[in-house]
């Protein structure tokens, strides 16, 4: 499957790398995309570098300017937002961004955000209504912050229900991840739903993960 991961300065290093690694391990095709307007470009035409919350650097294949481009009118399976602050915020104030999960939601393919990101980014498209969903401890008290208001923060998540003290929720086609610490958790469902079980058996047992 075809998987695009969103990096904008300040995102979680952990979220991000643990998900694009066992995704890769699982043979999957992910692309790692920088949402900086302009960064330092490494290794060629087309590459940035993107730093983390705790001074990561790495290194994404494309950046955004050229990902319309790279999609040549169709769309992945699967989008991935790692969380982390700023990061989930910089993502948040990206329309293209905007625009394209509300278009991956409404045409059934898989969003997923971790820690921060289904608070910060996710709530504010309207995709939660109606599910449940997990995100970083307590920022699920920060809605209006980031909806606008209270008001827009209750119609954007009406009848969604945040649930607590789990790894990751799956709900219709939206997986929300609680934070860093349930990286490999979230990362190896994502491995499930897009290469199976039996693949992401092969990994949990190479991952000493049994």
């Amino acid at each position: 499957m075809n998987i695009s991961v969103f990096l904008a300065p300040g995102f979680e290093e952990i979220e991000a790398l643990t998900v694009v690694d066992y995704l890769r391990r699982a043979g999957q095709n992910v692309v790692s995309v920088s949402l900086q307007e302009s960064g330092i470009h490494a290794g060629g035409a087309g590459q940035a570098v993107v730093t983390g919350s705790h001074g990561i650097s790495v290194v994404a294949d494309i950046e955004l300017k050229g990902y319309e481009e790279y999609l040549n009118g169709s769309l992945p399976d699967v989008i991935y937002l790692p969380g982390g602050m700023p990061g989930a915020e910089n993502l948040s104030k990206n329309q293209f961004l905007f625009d394209f999960i509300r278009k991956m939601a409404e045409s059934g393919k898989i969003v997923a955000a971790m820690c921060a990101s289904p608070a910060v980014v996710l709530a504010r498209t309207g995709i939660l209504a109606g599910r449940r969903w997990t995100c970083y401890p307590k920022m699920e008290n920060e809605l209006e912050k980031w909806c606008g208001s209270t008001l827009d923060a209750e119609k954007l998540t009406e009848n969604s229900v945040h649930l607590k003290n789990v790894p990751f929720v799956f709900d219709g086609n939206v997986l929300t991840g609680r934070g860093p610490g349930t990286a490999e958790q979230f990362a190896m469902k994502l491995v499930e739903l897009t290469a199976g079980e039996q693949i992401a058996d092969r990994i949990r047992i190479s991952a000493c993960q049994r």
